[in-house]
């Protein structure tokens, strides 16, 4: 299992990313699983959604250094928890890569995504004319990702149902780099806060978003 980047966020929040090469068996042997997961995994099949849901998992196990049985599941929101760990997390997968936050501290989101020319035909759907009108996003393929990547943890980070990208997410003008981070105004039921979103490019063309803090 090759993790391909480790790092604290903070002193309670942890990212990892993993290149998935194993094949299922070799990933299944490293899990515990009950029948509800072998219900999952069968409905499934085989191919990526399998391997992402098998590497997410085992990544996570990796990141507890547990040999305890981890029980993660979603809530009515689609959020993931996990019932016999006080942890905070966040999964995301995009083709050959896994990425997992856990935090022990506050809530956090994490996603990553691989750079395709075809984001172009949907901007429209989740940046404002205001957001497009800023040079790093408008017709940049990269800077299109990294504000997709910045509203989607930003979605998972508050874990909520009818956080709209368009309407309740607003990027701030930043500076587009290979790495670097950015300002988000967020419309919440309870009110307005802005957040911080970290992003990164990997050489091999995936763009990454994390955010950790208190909702």
């Amino acid at each position: 299992m090759p993790i391909v980047y480790n790092k604290n966020i903070d002193q309670h929040s942890v990212l990892a990313i993993w290149k998935i090469e194993e094949t299922e068996e070799e990933l299944l042997a490293g899990l515990q699983l009950k029948q509800h997961e072998r219900d999952i995994i069968s409905s499934l099949n085989s191919g990526k959604r399998l391997l992402h849901w098998l590497s997410t998992r085992l990544l996570l196990r990796t990141m507890l250094n547990t040999t305890e049985y981890i029980d993660c599941q979603f809530d009515e929101h689609g959020k993931p928890y996990l019932v016999n760990f006080d942890y905070h997390i966040s999964l995301s997968h995009s083709y050959d890569y896994a990425a997992v936050m856990i935090s022990k501290e506050h809530p956090v989101g994490v996603d990553i995504e691989l750079i395709k020319h075809k984001i172009k035909s949907i901007k429209h759907k989740f940046l404002s004319d205001v957001e497009l009108a800023q040079k790093q996003i408008g017709d940049n393929t990269e800077g299109l990702y990294v504000a997709w990547c910045a509203k989607e943890a930003i979605y998972k980070w508050h874990g909520k149902k009818g956080l709209e990208f368009k309407q309740h997410i607003h990027i701030k003008p930043f500076k587009l780099k290979s790495e670097g981070s950015l300002n988000a105004i967020v419309e919440l039921p309870n009110g307005t806060r802005e957040l911080s979103v970290n992003y990164f490019k990997t050489k091999d063309g995936y763009m990454l978003g994390y955010v950790a803090g208190n909702s």
